[in-house]
């Protein structure tokens, strides 16, 4: 431990940290400096950790150190559980932990540099597959790997070029064979200006050349802007179609929550990610590292010739012939004990075996339903965009269907038993008045009977009697049953009271601890339920801040949209104005006189003389018309006066005339 401080002491007064400690000052440093010369270090590693961890969150000192740690493959000693401790040690900072990170940054310092530099480069960022989807980002992620690889192989040709130190006599001769190129362009560029002077106007041919040249630069970087705008109107588009989705699948999922739903979703969940975690992904996880051991002992292993492969061979054979010769001993002994684990482990084979094929067919299907859950968000967003209309998805389609049927099935067998009920209601309706009348008829006859003989009242008087009569026999009865029947009840009740309570004992106790756990889910149960309501409440927050987004979005799309509709109004009224105006003074300058009385000034004033010529006779008959109309509402007038009285006037006809006489 003394060595190992002594190296990083020696290390840090050296360049350039220049710390100037010895042994005592630093080990007597607090964590918090402690952690601030490592981070000096990692800063000298790389330019992008320089930062003073005063004004920074331990929390996010920590995984900046550790993510820098993991890109330079720093190991730490230990299992996962020493991880844990590591992690805790550098957030605290704590010398145990800083000391032998510092040493082996230390130890390593330019080798360390290039790591880094090369990471800034070379760690892949991953993008999501359902990104990747997206024409111009699987586009930008393929120019991406395409940057990426050419890196790597300029790295190399620079470390090559490095490595291989060109000779100084090679580089003198570049050198020189550059100068001589340099002269003979000079002596050009000279012959071809005397021969440009000879030309008349040649100041004046290079400024409109320079000018030609310009207007091609400024020409390129416009097309190269107007395509940059249409690049990001297409991202925009894209972006808000995005988030609409987004918003729609988390008003879907927000409108079908229920806490016993998400509950048993997130168990099922829970079931399967703890099948693959502890059962398949460890077994595959040994059966690669077999497989990689096994290849790392043929790759150690010297090369084989032909004889080496003849030996394996027939020592393959031996063993095989020796495995033959035991399955047939183990068949002759033929126990049952060991045919029947045999059985069992055949069977506990297939069981793994279909279970890891239906985990497999889990996955697989899992991965389709999110594909084609984005295929038929596609779709339907396009067909929202072609009809507006939202459409029923297959599911709720057949739902809806087997609804509508189930609910037709109904309604007809209950109309069908409606139907029935009310003739049966009408006919048994009938025959109960047609039994009243009779009754009645009877009754009536046997009254006039009875007073025919004296004796009215007796019918009743016998019914009464009959009546009580059965109710005393009947009462008897119940009397002598019930005591016997008491007896017995109370000695089945004892013995039925005796077996439910030997019967209970063991599911008393049984309820004692199922009402613990009771208890305990409970509990957890409330904490899911809190931890749920908190996750609702910060998807509410996100849905609010997704449509105030879309919101702001559509506004500035519409805003987009309508200045591009104005403008392109404009354009085109200038446009027709500057045409007619362009017309107007061609005609006006032109020494055409056909081409002048086209104009739009001489037929003008041709139409001003022609209305002043007629203005005056216009008038005239404009008069006349009035007057021809007040003559036609006077004889209107007259008319329906003559209707409404009948001795004030007649009206006769002379000559074509109508002439009203008093």
């Amino acid at each position: 431990m003394s060595d190992q401080i002594k190296f990083i002491v020696d290390n840090l007064n050296k360049e350039p940290f220049r710390k100037n400690y010895n042994l005592i000052t630093f080990d007597s440093l607090e964590p918090m400096q402690l952690l601030q010369v490592l981070n000096d270090v990692l800063a000298e590693i790389d330019p992008k950790q320089v930062v003073d961890i005063r004004e920074e969150m331990p929390e996010q000192t920590a995984k900046r150190m550790l993510s820098l740690l993991g890109i330079l493959k720093y190991k730490p000693p230990g299992n996962a559980t020493d991880m844990s401790t590591f992690r805790q040690g550098l957030v605290t900072g704590s010398k145990p932990v800083i000391y032998p990170v510092l040493h082996w940054l230390l130890q390593r310092t330019s080798e360390l540099k290039k790591r880094a530099y090369l990471a800034r480069f070379l760690i892949k960022l991953e993008v999501p597959s359902e990104f990747l989807q997206d024409e111009t980002v699987a586009d930008t992620n393929k120019q991406y790997e395409e940057l990426m690889e050419a890196f790597k192989t300029l790295h190399k040709e620079c470390e090559q070029l490095k490595t291989s130190g060109f000779s100084t006599a090679e580089i003198r001769r570049d050198i020189s064979a550059m100068e001589e190129e340099k002269d003979q362009l000079i002596k050009r560029v000279e012959r071809l200006k005397k021969r440009v002077e000879t030309v008349q106007n040649h100041q004046r041919m290079l400024k409109i050349a320079r000018q030609l040249r310009v207007e091609k630069e400024r020409e390129e970087f416009l097309a190269q802007q107007k395509q940059e705008q249409k690049n990001q109107l297409f991202h925009a588009v894209q972006r808000l179609q995005r988030v609409q989705n987004q918003l729609k699948i988390m008003r879907h999922a927000a409108a079908d929550a229920k806490p016993e739903s998400l509950m048993k979703r997130l168990e099922e969940e829970i079931k399967f990610n703890s099948y693959m975690v502890t059962e398949k992904f460890p077994k595959e996880l040994e059966n690669k590292k077999k497989e990689l051991h096994f290849l790392q002992k043929v790759v150690s292993e010297p090369a084989m010739g032909h004889s080496d492969l003849l030996e394996l061979q027939s020592k393959i054979n031996e063993i095989n012939t020796q495995i033959n010769q035991l399955i047939e001993k183990k068949m002759m002994r033929n126990e049952p004990i060991e045919g029947k684990l045999s059985l069992y482990r055949q069977q506990a084979s297939i069981i793994s075996r279909k279970k890891e094929a239906k985990a497999e067919e889990l996955q697989e299907t899992k991965e389709k339903l999110a594909s084609l859950e984005r295929e038929v968000s596609v779709k339907t967003n396009q067909t929202r965009e072609l009809d507006g209309t939202e459409i029923l998805k297959g599911d709720e389609f057949k739902r809806y269907v087997s609804k509508l049927r189930s609910k037709s099935t109904v309604f007809k067998k209950k109309h069908q038993i409606i139907a029935e009920l009310k003739a049966e209601f009408g006919l048994l309706q009938r025959t109960e008045e047609l039994l009243k009348q009779r009754h009645e008829n009877i009754q009536h006859q046997l009254q006039n009977t009875e007073e025919k003989r004296g004796i009215s009242g007796y019918s009743y008087t016998q019914e009464e009697l009959e009546r009580v009569s059965a109710l005393k026999s009947e009462v008897d009865e119940m009397k002598g049953r019930t005591l016997d029947d008491m007896s017995g009840m109370v000695k089945k009740l004892n013995s039925l009271v005796s077996e439910k309570k030997s019967a209970l004992a063991p599911i008393i106790k049984e309820l004692r601890q199922l009402r613990q756990k009771c208890q305990e889910l409970t509990q957890e149960c409330e904490e899911k339920k809190s931890q749920y309501d908190s996750c609702a409440a910060g998807l509410e927050s996100n849905r609010s801040k997704l449509e105030q987004e879309v919101r702001g979005l559509r506004e500035e799309c519409l805003q987009e949209e309508s200045r591009y509709h104005y403008t392109n109004c404009m354009i085109k009224s200038l446009e027709v104005q500057l045409c007619r105006a362009t017309e107007e003074m061609r005609a006006y300058v032109s020494a055409d006189q056909q081409g002048k009385r086209r104009a739009v000034r001489q037929k003008l004033r041709e139409k001003q003389k022609a209305v002043r010529e007629s203005h005056g006779p216009n008038m005239k008959q404009v008069k006349m018309w009035r007057d021809f109309e007040q003559l036609m509402e006077c004889k209107k007038q007259c008319f329906l006066k003559q209707q409404s009285q009948t001795a004030v006037g007649q009206v006769t006809q002379e000559g074509g005339e109508d002439r009203l006489v008093l």
